[in-house]
């Protein structure tokens, strides 16, 4: 009886260690099975492209649309002026005669707003029609008569020094008046929400930009250029074109032209150069310039130089190649509006 038992215990031991055996090498060769490549079985997915946007008046794309109201702001450029403030960030630059041939700049913000901004100085009533024909928010410190009577009657929305001085306009204690009157992007802008003004942009300007510089450079080779009012070497602007950046330097009686806020030199895409009719129209040397004739014009980029003309689009100055808006290299402009008296011929010289 005893042996039977045992006989069946050693049976059920038996078993036992089988069933333990099998397990075993079940798990052996499961931990052989190579685990899935989770790369490999993953199928690329091309990244969704990033919509761009073009700037308005600069023809740059950007990842992020400015949909923001131009500022126009007149902009100081006597010798003692210099260098001014936030001309780096500015879209445009119109560089127009004030008094006799001393020129004022006429600076546009839009894909930009920069801290500073200035010297601001007084208005002529001609800058008022170009911001007009912007649809711009203008900025300016003093007017002339006939700008006053524009701005009283609030033909454009704007802010004037006259009445903001030492509010929105602060005064820079390194120089002294005339030349010492700046104002921030932050206050332009508290003076737009004062002054109940749109702040989003409403017009599109008549602007053609090329794809890429490449294909703009057909024309007189023009490396380096000279665009004079008079004879004073201090409103003589020199251009010289970089090849590499594609990109032209600006210096004036022989000084490189900076930023004061970024000290970086500014640079640009386009240099026009627009003739028309000035006049004299008091003894403060005032002049009336007509902005609304057209006329003929010089349009330097990509180190070329070629003839155009200009035409007064809806308020906006435009550059005019057989009958259609020239088309730009995309990046910052600067405009001269020269006399027809003595002429481009003698304002204007360049090289190969």
């Amino acid at each position: 009886m005893m042996e039977g038992k045992k006989r069946g215990w050693l049976l059920v031991l038996f078993i036992a260690m089988l069933l333990l055996s099998a397990c075993s090498k079940k798990e052996k060769v499961e931990d052989n099975v190579p685990e899935p490549q989770e790369d490999e079985e993953k199928v690329a997915v091309p990244a969704e492209p990033v919509p761009l946007y073009k700037a308005p008046f600069t023809g740059v794309m950007m990842e992020e649309e400015v949909t923001r109201r131009p500022v126009l702001a007149t902009i100081n450029n006597h010798p003692r002026a210099r260098p001014q403030s936030g001309i780096g960030d500015a879209d445009i630059i119109y560089e127009l005669a004030a008094e006799g041939n001393i020129t004022r700049l006429l600076a546009l913000f839009q894909s930009e707003l920069p801290e500073e901004i200035g010297p601001i100085r007084s208005a002529r009533d001609y800058f008022v029609h170009i911001a007009k024909g912007l649809d711009a928010f203008y900025v300016a410190h003093g007017y002339s008569p006939d700008a006053k009577q524009l701005l009283d009657s609030h033909f454009v929305d704007n802010i004037n020094g006259m009445q903001y001085d030492g509010t929105l306009f602060q005064r820079s204690k390194e120089r002294k008046a005339p030349h010492n009157s700046y104002i921030s992007g932050d206050n332009i802008i508290v003076g737009e929400e004062k002054t109940n003004s749109p702040m989003e942009i409403s017009e599109t300007p008549p602007f053609s930009f090329h794809e890429s510089i490449d294909s703009a450079k057909i024309g007189d080779m023009a490396s380096m250029m000279v665009v004079r009012y008079g004879t004073d070497p201090d409103y003589t602007s020199t251009y010289s074109y970089d090849a590499e950046n594609g990109t032209y330097s600006r210096m004036t009686n022989s000084i490189v032209t900076v930023d004061k806020s970024s000290e970086k030199q500014v640079e640009l895409s386009n240099v026009l150069v627009f003739e028309t009719t000035h006049h004299t129209i008091d003894n403060e040397g005032r002049q009336s310039v007509d902005i609304e004739s057209g006329g003929n014009g010089l349009l330097f980029h990509g180190g070329i130089v070629k003839k155009v003309k200009w035409e007064n689009r809806d308020g906006v100055l435009v550059p005019m190649e057989n009958g259609v808006p020239a088309i730009l290299v995309p990046g910052k402009t600067w405009i001269h509006i020269v006399a027809t008296n003595p002429g481009m011929e003698k304002s204007v010289t360049f090289t190969p």
